[in-house]
């Protein structure tokens, strides 16, 4: 059917909903009587999670986290009994439309990420909302990975790669989900519960699900028995291949339960639910060398391509005439890239990856003699340096976020992929940028893996429009003309979702298709998994539910909805992450446009404290996003807004006055410290009560005494300049010390300069300064202005205008100073990368501690001195843990005093892996992050320049050794 017989069946979508109906009663309660306590149904739940990578948009009508396999097998009995549709949602990186659905949405990300490495690394058992990376971070002390190695391992979910049989980068159709995964625990739609890996799974599969045992054996024999279907099985799965459902399995095995197990890979949600998956890992090859070849045009390229598989490249990626142009716009293109005369060239990025560097010696001389024979377009040698190495992958990886971050606003930008056989790659790159520019799609990519036959291309559409709408669809069945013109595959890595489901039959002919529907037929007889997707009645499901992005606001306005930021994002399991803070910006913008101000009203009240008050602010979701959106930008001009003129003057008054607010909150900590235990929480919660959680901190136990004042040190010959930070005035140490009259970090960092012969100069009136960041949390921009404006004229006299470097002792306070300084030529360093470059060398031999836990820092990862402070650590104590579940503490300043919910929920996870731990000292590089995970441990956490100093400070003569005579 062409594209015009389609437009009168296109169903509604989210530009034309009406508003949001309420989920009924009845549902709601049968939801909670599956899963109790795990029901979310306000309009901001509903509509922050209904957005995910792909352009479509289903509303659900309820949001369900169950907290298990067991609640999971209620809630299929209890949807099988409504007729609820159910659909999985994990990571939401899906790009296809599978992770959608207007029913009820499965959360499977919160209570489904229990990570179990089993045989030395060898296998994993992983539970489906734990991400690729996470898992790979457990693996790697052990050599091994996972064979799946998709770019978005960031986000992506265990969940997701068997869903959609993830494949990658470097790992083929050899080491993909399908030929990794070795068993899976499965939750059926009748609510039987399966482990495919016990010895007897055969034998209860038959006795629990006769009818699921016999009819896959019967399937197993009719696809066996057509010679068509065999033949077409082999040729298409020879390719990376995510179109339709794993028929391959009735080839690849006979039992039933190794049917089953393999079809509901890549099944995108619509047979069962993956409750546990254990891999077959993969060796990690640690040495690697890289190197990008550029040809003069795309058939040169692809003409080497035999050469270069053969020589074993573990990646071989093509880039576009077009990519490259795209990519030379981007400040840390290399030199050669920007250098050369772009006209028709292409380019492909290779990689040699081997255990051992001998062997990676041999190859690099071996590829030294294979350039020479190619018909390269400018020299091209292979490199093992890890910032160039990084440099050259940036410039393939980052694509992406030029083509999608630069699009016009208002417009979605589509990923998407198909494989061709190798030899027919050329004649595809080539007939599909005929079809860009025949439908008008400009500045269109095409990139991917060249020794798989796998392209990526990408293009921009404003689904708004209904007649883009329709070159959309114009441009889309020419597309599918064109693959499976050259035998290819519709869908390679993404999945078949909704996009492809119209094209399933014609792809695989007649018969399989009839396999396919059998099979669905089969496991869900009542279709209420994910329905819509894969296989599809409906041919305008892919034209149907699209999703428009409307323009709101610059930190909106590039989000891709990628779901990138989510992981990191220390409020993901309190209230929402930056992705939904976004959506529900847009689906505010959304309801004022349609006229709906009551729905736009619901949602701005309902997101004020999910998405304004439980925002840390913290900036990690920008280290995530591949546009670069910092969230807290966002956030912070919300706050700003909502603040007044009042609280903007207040702003100034205490920036003015900023000694006395900082010895103030001291004397009150000192004051609740000598109080009985119980008094100083019943203030602050008499008093959070009348002026609001806003405004009046919540006082716990482990707070310490106030800090110390700060003051102003003269040095004839300073090497740097010491800004202590006001955080310890405000907060004492967490335990006494010799170094100085309070201890803690200021006097810890001022001692071990000393101790190193180095001179720091204090600069007068110090006590009244402070690096600006509690204002700008807070979006109380005239205070932080204010603060600016006494802080710069200091640091000018103190630092010679620039000619020293400012050192900060509190990471979030080294990165707020920089941003406050950054116009002013002042140089700011923090003070663990000071004593890493500066003070450790001149220190005398540290007594170690046996072991020490390090939080790194939301500010210390985006300032960039992980190394160093594992250097500074590693001197202070034998062993130096990082612990798995690693995220923000989210104590983000006074957040966690104001919402200590946040900080509890944030660190949990992290909490658990430390006290497996053990270890003799914990440390960190922020007062208040020290304060967030004392909370949360239970272990006394204090700056890791505290344990330094402890472990440098020369020992009384009395406890020195007696020299033997």
């Amino acid at each position: 059917m062409r594209h015009a017989e389609h437009r009168g069946r296109r169903a509604p979508d989210a530009r034309g909903r009406p508003g949001l109906p309420a989920t009924d009663g009845a549902t709601l309660r049968s939801l909670e009587r599956a899963a109790p306590g795990a029901v979310a149904a306000r309009a901001s739940d509903r509509l922050a999670a209904a957005h995910d990578a792909s352009h479509y948009l289903l509303v659900p009508r309820a949001v369900v986290r169950p907290d298990g396999a067991a609640q999971m097998a209620a809630l299929f009995r209890a949807a099988a009994a409504r007729g609820l549709p159910l659909t999985f949602r994990s990571g939401g990186t899906s790009l296809s439309g599978q992770a959608g659905g207007d029913g009820v949405l499965v959360d499977t990300r919160r209570h489904f990420r229990d990570i179990e490495v089993l045989d030395d690394g060898d296998r994993v058992r992983v539970q489906p909302g734990a991400t690729v990376r996470s898992v790979n971070a457990r693996l790697a002390r052990f050599g091994r990975k996972l064979g799946p190695d998709p770019a978005s391992e960031i986000a992506c979910t265990i969940g997701g790669v068997v869903a959609n049989n993830s494949s990658g980068m470097a790992c083929g159709t050899e080491y993909n989900t399908y030929r990794t995964l070795e068993s899976a625990v499965l939750v059926l739609p009748s609510g039987t519960t399966l482990d495919t890996g016990a010895p007897d799974a055969d034998d209860r599969l038959r006795v629990l699900e006769p009818g699921i045992h016999a009819g896959l054996l019967r399937l197993r024999d009719r696809v066996r028995a057509d010679p068509a279907s065999t033949a077409t099985i082999r040729r298409l799965f020879a390719l990376k291949n995510t179109m339709g459902y794993a028929v391959n399995s009735f080839v690849d095995h006979s039992r039933a339960v190794d049917i089953l197990t393999h079809l509901v890979i890549g099944s995108e949600g619509t047979l069962a639910f993956v409750a546990e998956a254990t891999f077959r890992t993969v060796p990690i090859h640690p040495h690697t060398a890289t190197g990008l070849l550029f040809f003069d045009d795309l058939a040169a390229a692809t003409g080497a391509l035999p050469d270069l598989v053969a020589a074993g490249f573990a990646a071989v990626e093509l880039l576009d005439t077009t990519s490259l142009r795209v990519a030379r716009r981007d400040p840390k293109a290399t030199d050669q890239l920007r250098g050369l005369d772009l006209r028709t060239h292409a380019a492909l990025l290779v990689e040699h990856q081997q255990p051992t560097a001998e062997a990676l010696e041999d190859r690099v001389r071996t590829a030294a003699g294979l350039f020479a024979g190619l018909p390269l377009a400018a020299p091209a040698a292979l490199t093992d340096s890890a910032h160039t190495r990084a440099t050259l992958w940036h410039v393939r990886k980052g694509l992406y976020a030029a083509v999608a971050g630069a699009r016009p606003s208002g417009t979605t930008a589509l990923l998407e992929d198909i494989a061709v056989p190798v030899d027919r790659l050329l004649p595809a790159c080539t007939e599909l940028t005929a079809l860009f520019d025949r439908h008008d799609y400009s500045d269109s990519v095409i990139f991917g893996h060249a020794k798989d036959g796998n392209i990526h291309f990408l293009l921009n559409e404003d689904f708004d429009d209904a007649r883009l709408v329709d070159r959309y669809l114009a441009f889309t069945e020419d597309m599918v003309d064109l693959v499976l013109g050259h035998g290819g595959t519709l869908k390679a890595e993404h999945g078949t979702g909704r996009i492809m489901a119209p094209y399933v039959r014609r792809q695989y002919g007649d018969e399989l298709y009839e396999v396919m529907r059998e099979v669905k037929q089969l496991l869900d007889p009542h279709g209420f998994l994910n329905p819509g997707v894969l296989l599809s009645d409906d041919p305008a499901v892919h034209i149907s539910h699209l999703k428009s992005t409307p323009t709101v606001e610059s930190e909106v306005d590039r989000c891709v909805e990628c779901g990138y930021c989510e992981p990191v994002c220390p409020s993901r399991d309190l209230t929402l992450t930056p992705r939904q803070r976004i959506v529900l910006r847009r689906e505010a913008a959304r309801a004022h446009h349609a006229g709906d101000a009551e729905l736009a009203a619901r949602i701005e009240a309902e997101a004020q404290y999910d998405s304004v008050d439980t925002c840390a602010v913290d900036g990690m979701c920008q280290t995530a996003c591949p546009v670069l959106i910092d969230t807290g930008d966002l956030t912070r001009r919300l706050r700003t807004e909502r603040l007044g003129s009042t609280a903007q003057k207040l702003g100034v008054s205490a920036a003015r006055h900023w000694d006395g607010v900082t010895r103030t909150a001291a004397g009150a900590l000192t004051a609740a410290d000598a109080a009985p235990s119980a008094l100083p929480g019943k203030a602050s919660a008499v008093g959070r009560a009348l002026l609001g959680a806003e405004l009046v901190p919540a006082w716990s136990p482990e707070l310490p005494r106030g800090g110390s004042p700060r003051r102003a040190r003269p040095a004839r010959a300073p090497e740097a300049v010491f800004f202590p930070s006001c955080v310890t005035t405000m907060f004492g140490a967490a335990q006494p010390s010799s170094a100085g009259s309070g201890g803690g970090v200021r006097e810890a960092f001022l001692a071990l300069c000393e101790r190193a012969g180095i001179e720091i100069r204090v600069p007068d009136g110090i006590a009244s300064l402070c690096c600006g960041t509690p204002w700008k949390s807070k979006g109380l921009t005239d205070g932080h202005a204010a603060m600016r404006d006494l802080v710069l004229p200091v640091l000018r006299r103190a630092t010679g205008n620039g000619a020293l470097p400012v050192v900060v002792d509190a990471a979030s306070c080294s990165e707020g100073l920089a941003a406050l300084l950054a116009e002013h030529g002042i140089t700011v360093v923090d003070a663990v990368a000071f004593t890493d470059t500066a003070v450790l060398p001149r220190l005398p031999r540290a007594r170690q501690v046996p072991s020490v836990v390090v939080h790194h820092t939301c500010s210390s990862t985006r300032l960039g001195i992980h190394d160093s402070l594992l250097r500074v650590a590693a001197a202070a104590a034998e062993t130096v843990v990082e612990p798995d579940d690693w995220t923000c503490c989210a104590f983000a300043g006074d957040r966690g005093l104001l919402h200590p919910e946040l900080t509890a929920s944030a660190t949990a996870s992290e909490a658990r892996s430390v006290r497996r731990h053990g270890a003799s000292a914990h440390v960190s590089v922020n007062r208040t992050c020290e304060l967030g995970m004392t909370r949360a441990t239970g272990h006394p956490y204090r700056h890791l320049l505290e344990l330094l100093e402890e472990a440098t400070r020369p020992q009384p003569p009395s406890t020195q050794a007696v020299p033997s005579k």
